[in-house]
């Protein structure tokens, strides 16, 4: 399975550059098993796991009403899962892209 990120600012139509993501996996708890920073585009790739579960990623945004977003989801298979975050001050969303 590969994984990669997007995080968007929706209030400022841009990407959102050097935010903190963690990558955990649920196995007896939360376990971190990467970390990164959205780059100059807001993303983050290459990230790879080979096993299936139910992973998060935790974007640290440091707003002051939303200091964090947790994204949990489901791996069911080794095909490519894109996570993006589109944010805002007031609200954020996500979907699986490709």
């Amino acid at each position: 399975m590969s994984l990669s990120t997007h995080v968007l600012d929706t209030s400022k139509g841009r990407p959102a550059p050097d935010i903190r993501v963690r990558l955990e996996l649920h196995d007896d708890g939360w376990r971190t098993i990467a970390e990164e920073r959205t780059d100059d585009d807001g993303r983050i790739s290459g990230w790879d796991t080979a096993e299936p579960g139910v992973y998060r990623l935790v974007f640290e945004v440091g707003g002051e009403f939303y200091p964090e977003v947790t994204v949990a989801f489901r791996v069911t298979d080794d095909s490519h899962y894109h996570v993006p975050l589109l944010l805002s001050p007031f609200g954020y969303s996500t979907y699986r892209g490709s």
